[in-house]
């Protein structure tokens, strides 16, 4: 059982590291309103990202802590990454902010189907009935046929949760030989390579307004890596995930006060339905890793 003392800071972090997320999800969609284009927003939000955990890293454990011997993983996570960032910013700057959130919250769903396909990991009836569950709220939200979001956005909306989930694969599989700070590092540094071709392609002269918002989304989305690493540190995925969806609040309150939009009535409806999907899919995991730990310890 998590004592107190340490489960109070993991759930606080992963609210700081969600409302940090937000704002930058916000900051995104003005820096694009104030004229800056995909390339350069995804260039300065690996940028800022990068120092920030440089600095971090050097100043504590020091940059010698982040040697691999892995680095064809990091590499193989840093492209799946990236691609995976820009199809969630592409989603973020064709949609408003509360339907993109919403669509985001599909990973756990995906991450569900990949993690049985992929990795071979047990899903029972109730996993696939909550799958099942989620992809229903999700074509609520995208209401096929109809007029409620832009088509083009929810395509790169699903996209990127379905490329998110691969990246939770990914992550399983480097985090048995790597540490959280080794994996964030690598990723951060290895992806500043193609976004920085893709800025020098697309750089251009801005006001001071839009390089503000350039600043603020590598500022604060490198912050928010930052917390919701160490949440992760402090508490268990099943404890601090599912303060994740407090973000559709964040998107709701910065979408109506800076862009006027609020979520769509199908949003309200499908939003419910993914969300208590995704919870029931991190409760299930963490039963069936809480099983699993029993049965090897009754076999010691």
């Amino acid at each position: 059982m998590v004592s107190s003392d340490r489960l109070l800071p993991a759930i606080g972090l992963r609210l700081l590291s969600v409302g940090l997320f937000a704002t930058m999800n916000a900051a995104i969609k003005l820096a694009e309103v104030n004229g800056a284009r995909l390339g350069e927003i995804l260039f300065f939000r690996q940028f800022g990202a990068a120092l920030l955990v440089t600095a971090v890293v050097a100043s504590g454990p020091g940059l010698a802590s982040v040697r691999t011997q892995r680095i064809g993983a990091h590499v193989g996570r840093a492209i799946v990454g990236v691609v995976s960032m820009a199809f969630t910013f592409a989603a973020l700057l064709a949609l408003p902010l509360a339907e993109a959130a919403t669509i985001m919250f599909s990973t756990p769903i995906f991450a569900t189907v990949l993690g049985a396909l992929v990795l071979g990991e047990p899903t029972g009836w109730r996993r696939w009935s909550a799958v099942a569950l989620g992809f229903v709220g999700v074509l609520i939200v995208l209401r096929p046929g109809g007029h409620s979001i832009p088509l083009d956005g929810a395509l790169y909306g699903i996209v990127a949760a379905l490329l998110t989930a691969v990246v939770f694969i990914l992550l399983r599989q480097i985090g048995r030989t790597e540490r959280a700070q080794t994996t964030v590092w690598w990723f951060s540094v290895l992806s500043l390579v193609p976004l920085g071709i893709a800025y020098m392609l697309q750089a251009q002269a801005h006001p001071l307004a839009t390089w503000a918002c350039l600043a603020a989304v590598g500022l604060f989305g490198g912050a928010a890596q930052l917390a919701m690493t160490s949440s992760l540190r402090r508490g268990a995925v099943s404890v601090v995930v599912p303060f994740d969806y407090s973000s559709l609040l964040w998107a709701t309150g910065y979408g109506w006060l800076l862009f006027g939009t609020l979520p769509s009535d199908t949003t309200w409806i499908g939003a419910p339905l993914i969300v208590a999907s995704g919870l029931y899919i991190v409760w299930r995991e963490h039963v069936r890793r809480r099983e699993e730990t029993r049965s090897a310890l009754s076999e010691e």
